[in-house]
């Protein structure tokens, strides 16, 4: 099947596969004499395991672990349950951002009036900084999380 279809038939954009072979986290289709890419089952398959994989907020680092180890017969399920384990981790540090930026933004929603004047408690907080949100991720190496002010 030609990209298109494969793009249909994993949920895959066709711009995101060309990117996949170009990076090298799926091989390059194989390339008709025109040189058309074509996809096998097997080909669909992996893009439907990426897909998912990328779904679920796994990095591209990740996913190229979680390929290998999917290819490796011989694998201990330990190494997948370490780097879905990892996810988890990382998920719920995002939704604890989340969850405190919502708060601080309804607190500052809350103590606005809405009216005609020109004095917004939400104007004011963001100039001052409250409630100041760090939201990088821990993995580039700073704290995930609220920061103080």
């Amino acid at each position: 099947m030609n990209i298109g279809e494969a793009s249909k038939a994993s949920g895959v954009s066709s711009k995101m596969i060309r990117y996949y072979e170009q990076i090298g986290l799926i091989k390059p289709a194989h390339r008709t004499d025109s040189s058309y890419r074509t996809y096998t089952d097997n080909d669909i398959h992996t893009l439907r395991f990426v897909r998912r994989a990328r779904d679920l907020g796994f990095s591209v680092e990740q996913m190229k672990t979680l390929l290998a180890l999917w290819r490796d017969r011989s694998r201990a399920s330990a190494d997948v349950k370490a780097i879905a384990l990892e996810q988890v981790a990382e998920l719920e540090r995002k939704a604890a951002v989340i969850a405190e930026m919502t708060k601080t933004l309804k607190h500052l929603v809350n103590n606005c009036h809405g009216d005609h004047r020109p004095d917004c408690p939400i104007i004011e907080g963001f100039a001052e900084g409250k409630g100041k949100v760090d939201a990088t991720p821990a993995k580039e190496g700073r704290k995930f999380g609220v920061a103080a002010v």
